[in-house]
């Protein structure tokens, strides 16, 4: 088996003691990696298929935290709210309604972060910063009782450039500075920023971020 235990270690043992959630991300990779880093104490996972993370969902213990880090698309919501832990990826109104609606059916609240697109990419999703403020601005968002935003996630671009991928964590991490001070000044579970992922997390931990994504560094690469 390719070495996740030794990967997973020796990720950890750059990650702050604490302070930063480690994502291990799975997608893509099979239930007994999942399993080998379970083993070693790790309970956060991420996947972004929906049938996929069912199958894992059913195969693997009930205690692991599964997050949804993905593009979800809103008729596969009622398939992973049941069992999901966290949304990690909410781009849009219409996205976050429907969390809301499986949730309440679910009797469950969800938490999730919404997804901001930073980084000088057309291919990523997630709201303009601009966006992201019009939407908390119309505060639809205060009436979900199913819903936890708990933070901000965003995806840095695919470069070697590290002065820019720093300026865009940067951007994320002022960002958030506005937002809570002007949405969740007085909601302590408004606290995550999740930005780094196998390549750039060194990087993003110096931008404060609290919730790192990395598959590649623990699992190797994908197997499809």
């Amino acid at each position: 088996m390719y070495p996740v235990k030794e990967n997973l270690h020796r990720v950890l043992d750059t990650l702050p003691a604490e302070g930063v959630l480690l994502v291990a991300i799975s997608k893509y990779h099979p239930a007994d990696y999942v399993m080998a880093a379970y083993e070693e104490g790790q309970r956060v996972f991420g996947e972004s298929h929906e049938q996929e993370i069912r199958e894992k969902h059913a195969l693997l213990p009930k205690d692991i935290e599964w997050h949804f880090i993905g593009h979800l698309q809103t008729n596969k919501v009622k398939y992973i709210v049941p069992y999901i832990s966290m949304i990690e990826a909410v781009d849009s109104l219409k996205l976050l309604r429907e969390i809301e609606k499986q949730a309440a059916k679910a009797d469950r609240v969800v938490k999730v972060l919404l997804e901001l697109h930073i980084a000088e990419e057309a291919t990523k999703y997630g709201l303009t910063l601009t966006a992201c403020r019009e939407l908390l601005d119309g505060g639809e968002w205060r009436q979900m009782s199913h819903v936890q935003i708990c933070g901000l996630m965003m995806m840095a671009s695919n470069t070697d450039d590290e002065a820019q991928i720093a300026q865009e964590f940067q951007q994320a991490a002022d960002f958030f500075d506005e937002v809570k001070a002007r949405y969740f000044a007085d909601d302590d579970h408004f606290c995550e920023r999740s930005w780094g992922m196998s390549d750039d997390y060194p990087i993003a931990l110096r931008h404060r971020s609290t919730m790192v994504r990395i598959g590649t560094a623990i699992f190797g690469p994908r197997v499809y």
